[in-house]
């Protein structure tokens, strides 16, 4: 059974003090991230790499509840809503960033929620927090929270970025408490009571360009507001995105075939609630 809730905006709201905070995330991002996602290789890349562990991992024989902790903007979700076999519901703990997924997909469910605090249990055959725990200082809350809210042999896929020695001015844009390691992320999600099916780095290929920008931008003067400075560091000329985004295709063949990637900038776990 889902706690009480408030209406605001037409979403049901489990956590309407914080509806409207931007605490853990900038407001300014949902519009930042709304504009450039289409373009984005990360964005897609990663989009089709999500898609496809859920097409792997998940029953197609019944239909399937799925949570989309964090949601953003929908960019998830859209590409989730291919699989015919799962009816998807997507959170977040701000409104702002509601608004702009529920234009994209208006007929899927959107609720407000804090996930550290999730209202339902046992309530979900799977759930995803596609870089979100990095935003939250009680992550490991989050792993607990989440392990509750599946059912029994539910799904857990998780997506982080990778190595804390890689930190740069656009995880203090973002307002990341943390970057993880693999060690770091299996261990807090076993200690939450979760089984490790799959880990694998991503953006591995274009690890050396993504570590020498983050690299260069240490020494970036700061001349721009923080939403200037956020769309810098996420936009890239379109033909350096088509580009990136075919390299980026590559890499997915040994995804596709559940290959653990050795190395690069973001990190991927599929982990399950034990049955029983």
């Amino acid at each position: 059974m889902a706690g009480a809730y408030e209406t605001i905006d037409g979403f049901r709201c489990y956590a309407p003090a914080v509806a409207n905070d931007g605490a853990d995330y900038p407001l300014e991002g949902f519009e930042v991230t709304a504009q450039v996602e289409e373009q984005s290789f990360w964005c897609r890349a990663r989009n089709r790499i999500l898609r496809d562990v859920f097409d792997y991992y998940t029953d197609h024989s019944r239909p399937l509840d799925v949570l989309d902790i964090g949601c953003g903007t929908g960019g998830v979700l859209r590409a989730l809503s291919a699989l015919p076999h799962l009816r998807l519901t997507g959170s977040e703990i701000y409104i702002r960033g509601l608004r702009y997924a529920r234009m994209k997909l208006p007929t899927v469910e959107f609720i407000q929620l804090d996930a550290t605090d999730i209202p339902f249990h046992d309530g979900y055959d799977a759930i995803g927090a596609f870089d979100v725990l990095e935003h939250i200082e009680a992550d490991e809350q989050v792993m607990e929270q989440t392990c509750h809210a599946l059912r029994p042999g539910g799904l857990f896929v998780v997506t982080v970025p990778q190595y804390p020695w890689m930190w740069s001015r656009l995880d203090e844009l973002v307002h990341h408490k943390r970057r993880y390691t693999r060690a770091e992320l299996v261990g807090k999600l076993r200690a939450a009571g979760f089984a490790i099916e799959y880990a694998t780095s991503f953006v591995s290929v274009l690890f050396p360009f993504m570590f020498a920008s983050r690299i260069a931008s240490r020494f970036r003067k700061e001349t721009l507001d923080d939403r200037q400075e956020f769309a810098t560091e996420v936009t890239l000329p379109p033909w350096l995105n088509r580009v990136f985004d075919w390299v980026m295709r590559v890499e997915e063949v040994a995804l596709r075939r559940h290959i653990p990637l050795p190395f690069g900038g973001s990190l991927l776990v599929v982990a399950r609630r034990p049955p029983g």
